[in-house]
């Protein structure tokens, strides 16, 4: 199968890898630079840490929207209409092939993970994205479906926004980090709430996708996995309340370790 570079670009981590037999055996996880110039230089940089003769190609998984290997006006990375694809193949003289994040982990669940044929892949970072299985196979669209982060909830709000809004709750509550697990141990009104919120948020829209698409299951990925079973089930039980099918498939955490890194080696096939 040869060796491989996955890149998982990521709005607050820049993740780079080698993979080889669909693990991952050499990892540099970098905090992702503010501007184009700087995210391109330090991304070329460990490709470059990464590069051996051997290497096959090189695969990217990016949010979206892309199409062609151009990034458009990502809303969590300094790109406007970057052609990474491009940028690479002239740099590196490898092959190069770039898709929307999600759409990389939901490829690697498919073949090394979950490994159902139709399920749902919801990424919470950042932002939130998501990665559609159908029949097996990935589904795009005319190229940009997965966006599931850009679902209308609340007031007219992106799945996303509201999101990022509790994020930031969380963050001013946990002095400046996002981290959900921690609310389980604050015994407060503030705590609770943001639980509360954080949770109908999440169970509204998977609840929406699971109406749309009756899928196996649904996968959920991002380092909110910390937080654990009893968070997964506060978002199950959320969920039931917004589907009408007459049962809900299991929602539960991503089980692999660098997905979005063996989901864009993945691509080099």
């Amino acid at each position: 199968m040869g060796k491989k570079i996955g890149v998982d670009l990521g709005g607050t981590f820049l993740r780079v890898g080698i993979v080889e037999n669909n693990r991952v055996v050499k990892y540099i996880k970098k905090q992702t630079p503010k501007t184009e110039k700087e995210l391109v230089n330090e991304m070329a940089k460990s490709i470059s840490e990464c590069m051996t003769s051997d290497v096959t190609g090189i695969g990217v998984a990016s949010p979206g929207p892309l199409k062609d290997g151009i990034i458009y006006d990502t809303p969590n990375l300094p790109f406007t209409h970057f052609n990474m694809k491009q940028f690479l193949q002239r740099k590196f003289k490898k092959r190069v092939e770039i898709k929307n994040d999600a759409h990389c982990v939901a490829l690697a669940e498919a073949k090394l993970g979950c490994k159902k044929k139709n399920f749902l892949v919801v990424t919470l970072g950042t932002g939130i994205g998501g990665g559609i299985i159908i029949d097996g196979k990935l589904y795009e669209g005319q190229g940009y479906a997965g966006e599931l982060g850009h679902l209308v909830l609340d007031d007219g709000k992106y799945w996303e926004i509201l999101w990022q809004e509790n994020k930031k709750k969380t963050q001013a509550c946990c002095s400046g980090k996002f981290m959900i697990k921690d609310m389980f141990h604050k015994k407060n009104k503030e705590a609770a709430e943001i639980l509360r919120s954080t949770t109908r948020y999440l169970g509204q829209g998977i609840g929406s996708l699971i109406n749309a698409f009756d899928p196996e299951v649904v996968i959920l990925m991002g380092g909110v996995r910390e937080a654990g079973s009893k968070f997964l089930k506060m978002i199950s039980r959320e969920a039931k309340n917004y589907t009408i099918l007459p049962r809900i498939p299991p929602i539960r955490w991503s089980r692999l370790d660098h997905p979005g890194i063996l989901g864009a080696s993945l691509l080099i096939s």
